[in-house]
């Protein structure tokens, strides 16, 4: 099959944009392989994860059907961490729910002296998250491990910054669109009307960080007044919210 009787199969099947997309990321142009993509995209099926990648703050990952595909919108609180580590002082950081890996290498990638460790129960997305810091060259400053961020016991060692994007999606949100029904359901949907994964970190992660250190959570949009309150409630202090490109409260900082 050539590449352009490729590219019509799949601009067909989705649209040209799409198509495009694959065929710059795909060598093999047999037959099957692309019929078995155009069907992949009829069923909504987001294109990261037929390529099996995403470009995230300038760096490529590896996705697969066990994590998140890394989103524009959690760039938002990479950017937040940034601003907040100017200096050269070394910093430890928490990745609480590290799925891919994208925040936490983001910011070793972007932060001098970062480095720290990222947490999944998930031992698919723990696969995932260590293929890709080994790509990145990150390996030394990065050590992945298996825990839950509901056990207070999770790490004895104390950091810097703890960051977050937990699943905060309330079971049955409408909001939800076809491509993440592509994506884990762990990684997305929380009990309390979303709030479940906020309470376990607001309660637990003040013994993970040391004193005068920061935590950024991803939140959904209009969820700001109860992730706030949950976290204050538990002793910590709010810092800022910050804004995502479209104009919504993304994310949340607060200090020990």
């Amino acid at each position: 099959m050539t590449i352009n009787q490729a590219f019509e199969i799949l601009a067909r099947a989705s649209n040209s944009h799409d198509a495009r997309v694959i065929i710059e990321n795909t060598q093999n142009f047999s037959r099957i392989k692309i019929w078995r993509m155009a069907r992949a995209l009829r069923r909504g099926v987001p294109v990261a994860k037929i390529i099996h990648q995403k470009w995230f703050y300038g760096l490529k990952f590896y996705t697969n059907k066990h994590t998140l595909d890394p989103r524009p919108d959690t760039e938002t609180l990479i950017a937040a961490v940034i601003a907040d580590c100017e200096t050269d002082a070394p910093r430890r950081v928490l990745d609480l729910g590290t799925g891919t890996g994208c925040i936490i290498a983001a910011l070793v990638k972007n932060i001098h002296g970062m480095h720290g460790v990222a947490v999944d129960t998930s031992r698919g997305a723990l696969r995932v998250a260590r293929r890709n810091i080994h790509n990145l060259g990150i390996g030394a400053r990065v050590r992945v491990m298996r825990g839950n961020f509901q056990n207070p016991r999770l790490v004895r060692e104390k950091f810097d910054v703890i960051v977050s994007n937990p699943p905060y999606i309330s079971a049955g949100d409408a909001r939800v669109n076809i491509g993440a029904t592509h994506d884990p359901r762990r990684a997305l949907y929380a009990k309390n009307n979303g709030l479940a994964a906020y309470m376990a970190i607001a309660k637990n992660a003040r013994d993970w960080i040391r004193d005068g250190g920061r935590i950024y959570v991803e939140i959904g949009d209009g969820m700001s007044a109860d992730v706030r309150d949950i976290f204050t409630n538990n002793g910590w202090q709010f810092n800022r919210a910050e804004r995502d490109l479209t104009g919504i409260v993304r994310v949340l900082v607060f200090e020990k």
